[in-house]
Parts: C-alpha cells; sequence; structure tokens
C-alpha cells in the first residue's frame, strides 16, 4: 500500500535533483531545509531514497509519514 512520507534535509536542493528522487516534490523551506515529499510503495523504496540522502552526504532533518490529501488517491505533481 502506498503512503505519503515527508523527508527533511538541511540545506537547500534544486527541483532538477526531484528526477533522481523518484519525481517526489522538492520544496525550499525559509527555515533552510528542503522538503521532500510524495508517495512511496513500501519500506524498501523508503530506505532507498534514504540511501540517496546518504550517499549525497545530505545531513538527515525529519522523516514521517503524512496523511494523504485525499486519502486513497496518490498526489498529484
Amino acid at each position: 500500500m502506498t503512503g505519503q512520507y515527508e523527508i527533511r534535509i538541511e540545506g537547500h536542493l534544486e527541483s532538477r535533483w526531484a528526477t533522481w528522487f523518484d519525481q517526489m516534490t522538492l520544496t525550499r523551506e525559509n527555515d533552510g531545509t528542503t522538503r521532500i515529499q510524495g508517495p512511496v510503495v513500501d519500506q524498501a523504496a523508503l530506505h532507498g531514497l534514504l540511501q540517496k540522502v546518504r550517499d549525497l552526504g545530505l545531513p538527515l532533518v525529519s522523516v514521517r509519514q503524512v496523511a494523504s490529501d485525499h486519502p486513497g488517491k496518490e498526489t498529484l505533481r
């Protein structure tokens, strides 16, 4: 079952990195962090995203599952 996740990292990533993060939405926040958010199909996919954060040497701030705007539907990007 697909869940919506938010990964927050220190620093700002450019939107071009969205492709590398499986087309998830990247939002540069005013506090100097980047929010990476979107659907994740399973725990293996979530671990894959976290490995990408690690491989880039990006400081991880938080990971959390978030409620979908439309239960039962994937978020459109």
